[in-house]
């Protein structure tokens, strides 16, 4: 029997996953479909895993990242540290599924981002505090660089679009987008830094890669930035998926 495997999320009108597995599978000679499950409310994904035959695992992408992780029976190391979950691994025990989450996102955005490293980055402004940064906060603390969270409604310890000045700018040379603001349809948005204030010297990674190139990596080039999308992260974080559910649970 053929297996399933598919994502969930919701809008997911952006998404390339179905293209790339379908792509994958056709030629590796994999049998097994990829198919793209929009779910308006998390509450709804026991119903929707129980009417799939054969279904062996899930990505998980925005908003559910996070809240996913109640519905889970096992939840790895990295994903429990994390905490948030992008791939889940389904195994059907005497009728009975068991469900184990893991990230694949921190793996991808490491690989992905280290070829732009310099000795001189020490430090990284995260835009966004979802899943998608709890999984770049990861990845960059790995790497040794220093992390603060920037959002519209900042926590403790965390700053708003409003307190970033010139000083702060100036001492973080890597900007990583992790929110969904210029993502298609609404490729218009990016987030409001003073993009004024960025130099030749930043990196500004962006996890949007549909479309290739966002408002917010449109605005740091004109500025001299080194930019880059999410796209090699999404195949970088898919392989790892593609390792979690063929392996043991």
């Amino acid at each position: 029997m053929k297996s399933n495997y598919g994502l969930i999320g919701f809008p997911l009108g952006h998404s390339f996953s179905e293209i790339y597995f379908t792509e994958k599978f056709e030629k590796e000679e994999i049998d097994a479909k990829y198919s793209l499950f929009p779910i308006g409310n998390i509450n709804s994904l026991p119903s929707l895993i129980s009417k799939i035959d054969n279904l062996e695992g899930l990505n998980v992408t925005i908003p559910y990242k996070e809240d996913v992780m109640r519905f889970l029976d096992e939840i790895s190391e990295d994903a429990s540290e994390i905490g948030a979950v992008n791939v889940i691994k389904i195994k059907n025990e005497n009728g009975q599924k068991f469900l184990k989450g893991y990230n694949s996102d921190y793996v991808g955005f490491a690989d992905s981002l280290h070829p732009l490293l310099r000795k001189d980055i020490n430090n990284a402004l995260v835009l966004g505090t979802g899943g998608a940064s709890k999984a770049v906060v990861y990845a960059l603390k790995g790497l040794g660089i220093n992390t603060t969270l920037v959002s519209r409604q900042p926590k403790e310890g965390d700053l708003s679009y409003d307190d970033l000045d010139n000083e702060i700018m100036t001492r973080n040379l890597l900007i990583v987008n992790t929110t969904p603001l210029g993502m298609f349809p609404k490729v218009e948005a990016c987030a409001p830094i003073p993009y004024h204030l960025l130099t030749p010297l930043h990196i500004c990674y962006d996890l949007v890669y549909n479309p290739e190139v966002t408002e917010f990596m449109h605005r740091a080039e004109e500025r001299g930035a080194r930019v880059k999308n999410g796209l090699e992260m999404l195949y970088r974080q898919a392989e790892r998926a593609w390792e979690i559910w063929s392996q043991p649970i």
